[in-house]
């Protein structure tokens, strides 16, 4: 039967001849769709003496999806359609060009002009010393050196004086060591990182944070809530990242002397040089000495331990010609602390003397590599590979109480990021591994544990628009011990307009324990020691800790008179699937279990940075922490943990370079763990009083120098005989871990640092 077109058009034909005549008439349109050609060209920049040099890095772009990237001698390639007439060209320097097509064949050439600079002009902008990004997918706080200038911060766990995201505390009342915490969770609950490395954890987990000298920071980056996949499956609380001076930036001399009225003497050197272009190295030097004795809350107990301590490192940069780097670091620590009664000679060995001793006895080796590169040709991939390696040495006696360990750890960390189509989606994935190894003892009993993990990882960022993007992560680890550790998180951020970001995160996280480490203090009690197994192959006997933390935040930037100004809230929630208890609440015992019982923590902060005035700026703060742990079979407010707090930093600055800073903190009450069953002289009240503390330091800059004084707890402020039973340390009830004030009370400093470019 013949169709209905060729009824129409009546053509004495049968059909197949009809259809094979059109598809000859609509051959050549179809061979007419545009093809692709490649567009070569080169883009380079004139220099003073007229000389033209190439320009890397420059975005070549037809599309959003098709671009490219010129290389290190300013060339590029690019497959577009034939028809294209013309690129854009995009730089940070120079700005967007047009790149017009007129001859396919030939190369284009691009040849920017030169930008005349002009020395007596200097344009700046001041940088507050804590920042907080609208950009970054996480809520990140930027804290910088000037920060940390703004008190002592003679070491890392001192370094949180003006931070209102940071609770810091006293570990016990023996030992002298402060332990942080963030969103009302213990210090182990961090992820502590040197430059994305993991660096303070298992035996180092409290005395860690003194191993990282003040002076060697150049900044930190501090989050809440689970970051990264990239960084491993621990950090439930949030990270805090360490940066150390670079020799290829900043000062290369820094020297720093600081002396206090209670016997504490610190040395700090910092030495940079570059022997090439691409290669540089720096020198860090500290050494503490505490040689006074000091007893200010008169419970015959030192205060601050004796002792002396010494911390050395070295650190490598090679730059290669296309995007390698190779970064090498080692380091050395040496502590020595001896404290304990007033009475007596405290060289004594602790277990032969007459007195309450306590001798504790560090040595610490850390080995770091980083090897990466960025290609060139496409900036936006990279690859890098981290490793790392610790042994950590411990020997120590409090009283009649042994505990040594020795702990080595090995880690490994590939990560390779690129995009996919453009610059807008983002992908890292990689592999990591760990190996640990440790042996303490513990009494008389003797723990050897070891653990390996092995994991891998994925993470993909998408912008959606300058308003939206998101970001989601999964990494799956095998642990050798508890089998597969599943890693899901989940980060969003919207910014509605330009100076309000709003941002939201959920994920998971596990960690294991390390429970004698953590909870140092308990060697400064009398109580015995009970671990109730719940998994016979797990370390410690103990299953791995998990938990699961949610959070949503909220920053808006404004100017006041002209100054930058920031208010910050943020609110999270952590609940815990499996946790580690550590009970406090029989006073003759401490004991470790594990618990699937309700257990979680709000946390809510507000937060307003302002400089009514230029050079003066105030931050205000409130914290609200309610953290509750099921104890057996009670749900109780975590003990020694205050729910509000409310934070007060003044900091000016004079034109003269006089610089004055007064930070006032209001505590409020703790609960004290149950004291009830000690006979009535060794028994504590159920809460704590609240408290104020204030710190202020007065400073002088010159061209190179700067002179330094201050008082920390100006008030004197300090919890009254903060150890039960202190006048005999070996009985029953002695005990002095229940620390919920300053255990020192009011120091004064003075100081100097030089620097040199």
């Amino acid at each position: 039967m013949e169709s209905v077109i060729m009824n129409k058009i009546k053509l004495p034909v049968n059909k197949h001849l009809f259809l094979f005549f059109l598809f000859l008439c609509l051959l050549p349109t179809l061979y007419a769709q545009p093809s692709r050609v490649d567009i070569y060209g080169r883009v380079l920049e004139k220099t003073k003496s007229g000389d033209e040099m190439p320009v890397m890095g420059v975005k070549i772009s037809r599309t959003k999806k098709e671009f490219t990237f010129t290389d290190k001698d300013g060339k590029f390639v690019i497959t577009v359609p034939d028809t294209t007439s013309y690129l854009w060209s995009i730089s940070d320097k120079f700005g967007i060009d047009t790149l017009r097509i007129t001859d396919k064949s030939k190369e284009i050439k691009l040849v920017y002009p030169y930008v005349q600079s002009f020395k007596d002009i200097k344009i700046t902008k001041r940088r507050p010393p804590t920042e907080m990004s609208l950009l970054t997918m996480q809520k990140t706080e930027f804290i910088s050196s000037k920060e940390l200038l703004k008190a002592a911060c003679c070491n890392l766990s001192e370094s949180f004086e003006t931070t209102p995201s940071v609770d810091v505390a006293f570990s016990d009342a023996v030992t002298g060591f402060k332990q942080i915490q963030l969103l009302g969770l213990s210090g182990p609950h961090t992820l502590i990182t040197r430059e994305n490395i993991p660096d303070t954890r298992g035996l180092a987990s409290i005395t860690g944070l003194t191993f990282t000298p003040g002076t060697w920071i150049e900044g930190m980056q501090l989050s809440k809530g689970t970051g990264s996949v990239v960084n491993g499956y621990e950090g439930l609380a949030g990270q805090i990242n360490i940066e150390w001076r670079k020799p290829m930036d900043g000062d290369k001399q820094y020297y720093n002397i600081y002396q206090s009225a209670q016997g504490r003497s610190e040395a700090n050197a910092y030495v940079a040089t570059s022997l090439k272009p691409n290669l540089h190295t720096g020198l860090f030097f500290h050494a503490k000495s505490q040689w006074l004795k000091v007893d200010q809350n008169h419970d015959h107990f030192i205060d601050q331990p004796l002792g002396n301590s010494i911390i050395a490192a070295n650190r490598w940069f090679w730059f290669g010609k296309k995007g390698e780097e190779f970064q090498f670091g080692i380091k050395y620590t040496f502590a020595d602390n001896l404290g304990g009664s007033m009475h007596g000679n405290i060289h004594e060995s602790p277990s032969t003397s007459a007195s309450w001793r306590m001798n504790l006895s560090t040595q610490r080796f850390d080995a770091w590599s980083k090897i990466g590169k960025v290609f060139t040709a496409k900036p936006w991939k990279s690859m890098g590979l981290q490793l790392n390696f610790s042994n950590h040495e411990q020997q120590s006696q409090f009283g009649r109480r042994l505990y040594n360990a020795h702990e080595n750890t090995l880690y490994a960390n590939y990560i390779f990021q690129s995009i996919l189509k453009n610059t807008n989606r983002i992908i890292k994935f990689g592999f990591s591994a760990s190996h640990m190894q440790r042996n303490e003892t513990v009494l008389i009993d003797n723990y050897k544990q070891n653990e390996t993990t092995a994991g891998i990882f994925s993470e993909y960022a998408h912008t959606f628009s300058k308003k939206l993007n998101a970001l989601i992560g999964l990494r799956a680890d095998y642990h050798n011990r508890y089998g597969v550790f599943l890693t899901p998180r989940f980060h969003l951020r919207y910014a509605p307009f330009e100076k309000l970001a709003i941002r939201a995160s959920i994920g998971k996280a596990t960690r294991t324990a390390s429970i004698f480490s953590e909870n140092l203090g308990l060697f400064s009690t009398n109580r015995t020691i009970l671990i109730m197994p719940s998994q016979s192959d797990g370390l410690y006997q103990l299953q791995a800790e998990k938990g699961i933390n949610t959070g949503i935040n909220a920053v808006y930037k404004f100017d006041v008179n002209y100054q930058a100004a920031s208010l910050s809230l943020d609110y999270y929630y952590t609940r815990f699937l499996n946790q580690v208890v550590v009970d406090w609440e029989d006073a003759q015992f401490v004991k470790f279990y594990n618990s699937t019982a309700p257990s979680y923590a709000h946390s809510a902060q507000v937060q307003l940075d302002i400089s009514p005035i230029r050079k003066f700026d105030i931050r205000l703060a409130y914290r609200f922490h309610d953290i509750r742990t099921t104890y057996e079979n009670t749900l109780r407010q975590k003990p020694l943990n205050a729910k509000h707090r409310a934070f007060i930093n003044l900091a000016y600055t004079t034109r003269s370079k006089w610089s004055v800073d007064y930070t006032v903190q209001w505590t409020g009450p703790k609960r004290i763990p149950s004291t009830t069953f000690n006979p009535s002289a060794y028994q504590l009240p159920q809460t704590s009083p609240s408290f104020i503390t204030m710190n202020a330091q007065i400073s002088k800059a010159f061209p190179n120098l700067e002179l330094y004084a201050g008082v920390e707890n100006i008030t004197n402020i300090m919890q009254q005989n903060p150890i039960i039973q202190s006048n005999n340390p070996f009985g029953t009830y002695f005990d002095a871990s229940l620390v919920w004030g300053p255990a020192m009370g009011r120091t004064i400093y003075g100081g100097l640092r030089f620097h040199k470019k």
